[in-house]
């Protein structure tokens, strides 16, 4: 597969393993000053001619009025879970929640929240959904019928859920030929290969609970699940051995190759000789294969817990953050122009990132970091980041007191961090977690699972007084599709041009901490007059440049030579 480079033109060829040695041999050499470049341009693309600090979003806490009442409950089987998935499954432009229920039952709620209105949510019960031994779950549309899946995460078998419309499902592992294994889940990430009619999974298993106390417990191979060769049904998986225990997995084209690898972050606790891992995905008649120092990967050994990426320098390559106990890291490629040499830098101490310890609260042990999640929550045009905090249960030597931190993007390039001015500050043990758009208002709202307590709704009202919403920055909403299985063209990368701003994000499924989000994909856009978006669909093929209206919603068709504007209520 060809892809396309950051701006278009056609990317550099796949090199073969052997020539990333002698590649990397250069970038070593390069790598301080890499890293100082970096950093400066990340500020530039920040924006240096700004100031001040960034405007912080007011939060208010809607959960008991908007009827999104639900518990994960949690034993040592589920104290690692804790996932939320938001997608529309009837087709109103409104994301539902589901949530994981770990030793209760998963919960669907409709969303009926009228919109830049009051959140409201409805449950809608079934024996499909109401699953027990949940720990999360990610939306994708498996079958490319246009209409929601889910691939929900248990403590015990897997499940792919069948969208039929109207917020129903039936399970669907018999007519995708997938086995559900009997393992505790807590990694999942989806890609489509090629112009396969089925999407490949990652699956990583964690730590068997009758294996806890053992000097040394193993921890399970993880498994990458391919269409077999009818493609309609999957095959046998393959290994992806030694497995460390990950909580978090992310398919990414980390280099712009046109190829998306597979990102793992491990739970240190459970292994001696582990690291984090980069696995080399190739087309579906190879095998894949992790890097290896010699080429470049660098070892890293975290209690690793979540992954989030974005391009936070400009230079159309994300930077992967990488949430842990104690230190947090934000990595960014030494080297951006040398292709399959996955050499990483951290730069989270000089943005502000590394948020070691609680923010507020007064415990001074180091903090335990779960779901991270890059999103624009003030709609000033610069990226933020929400991580969600919280003790395993009570894991000595680490923060009991560690609410979840909101850290807004500056115009110098690095973050503040404002979860108590925002007023989201609870002392909950908080895990998977949802930054997303609820009642189409153009401001993203939160919605976060805690362990052993009642989930919490951040209903984000911008400039707003009381509980009513008012605009802080203009914004766009945008969805893509494009014909064939992959509907949803996961895996393009979008060029949002705001005034002088460039925005870039790559469409995934994966990451996070076992949450997922599927729907529109929201752009905060400040003062800009004009947006135009542009995008490089998972084939390599460039689209042509489309205006969007700021302020609204837009769907982009592949073939299409200009966006179609939707409106919620509308067709």
């Amino acid at each position: 597969m060809t892809g396309a480079s950051p701006t278009g033109s056609p990317a550099e060829p796949e090199r073969s393993r052997s020539m990333r040695s002698s590649a990397l041999a250069g970038t070593l050499v390069i790598a301080a000053v890499a890293l100082v470049v970096t950093i400066l341009v990340v500020a530039v693309s920040g924006g240096l001619l700004g100031g001040g600090s960034p405007p912080v979003p007011r939060f208010v806490d809607a959960a008991a009025s908007a009827g999104l009442v639900h518990r994960y409950g949690s034993d040592p089987e589920h104290k690692v879970g804790g996932g939320v998935a938001t997608f529309d499954c009837d087709d109103d432009g409104r994301p539902e929640i589901y949530l994981a229920g770990g030793t209760g039952p998963a919960a669907l709620f409709h969303n009926d929240s009228p919109v830049g209105g009051p959140l409201r949510f409805t449950p809608r019960s079934s024996s499909e959904t109401d699953l027990d031994d949940v720990t999360g779950a990610y939306p994708l549309d498996i079958d490319g019928d246009g209409l929601t899946d889910l691939a929900v995460l248990r403590a015990g078998e897997n499940l792919l859920l069948r969208g039929l419309g109207d917020c129903r499902f039936e399970r669907g592992n018999e007519r995708w030929g997938f086995d559900g294994g009997d393992a505790r889940t807590m990694a999942f990430a989806a890609t489509w290969e090629g112009d396969a009619a089925l999407p490949t999974l990652a699956i990583g298993d964690y730590i068997a609970l009758t294996a806890i106390g053992t000097p040394i417990p193993p921890c399970p191979d993880n498994e990458l699940v391919r269409p077999d060769a009818s493609g309609t049904a999957y095959g046998e998986p393959i290994p992806l051995g030694p497995g460390y225990c990950p909580l978090s997995m992310l398919f990414s084209d980390w280099d712009r190759v046109g190829r998306r690898d597979l990102r793992i972050s491990n739970d240190r606790q459970y292994y001696v000789d582990g690291l984090e891992q980069l696995w080399q995905v190739p087309p579906a008649a190879a095998a894949p294969s992790g890097y290896t120092e010699q080429e470049g990967w660098r070892t890293l050994k975290i209690w690793g817990m979540g992954i989030a990426s974005h391009d936070l320098t400009g230079d159309g390559r994300p930077e992967v953050y990488l949430t842990s106990q104690g230190d947090n890291k934000l990595q960014t490629l030494v080297d951006p122009g040398a292709a399959d040499v996955p050499t990483y830098e951290d730069m989270a101490l000089e943005l502000g990132v590394n948020v070691a310890q609680p923010a507020v609260g007064g415990d001074e042990l180091p903090s335990t970091a779960w779901h991270p999640a890059f999103e624009d929550v003030n709609d000033d045009g610069l990226m933020d980041l929400f991580v969600t905090k919280g003790n395993v249960s009570e894991q000595e030597g680490y923060a009991t007191r560690d609410p979840s931190e909101l850290l807004l993007g500056t115009h110098d390039g690095t973050f503040e961090r404002v979860a108590d001015a925002a007023g989201i500050v609870r002392y909950e043990r908080g895990r998977g977690a949802a930054v997303v758009d609820l009642d189409l208002d153009g401001l993203l709202d939160i919605v976060q699972v805690d362990l052993d307590a009642p989930v919490e709704l951040w209903h984000n009202i911008g400039a707003g007084e009381g509980t009513t919403p008012a605009p802080m920055g203009d914004w766009v909403g945008l969805r893509f599709q494009q014909p064939g299985p992959n509907r949803d063209a996961i895996g393009s990368w979008v060029e949002i041009q705001a005034g002088d701003t460039t925005i870039q994000r790559e469409l995934t499924v994966g990451g996070g901490h076992i949450s997922g989000h599927l729907g529109w994909l929201h752009a905060g856009v400040g003062d800009a007059e004009r947006v135009e978006v542009r995008v490089t669909w998972p084939d390599g093929e460039v689209g042509p440049w489309q205006d969007v209206t700021p302020g609204g919603f837009a769907i982009i068709d592949r073939g299409a030579s200009a966006a179609q504007p939707w409106t919620p209520g509308g067709d």
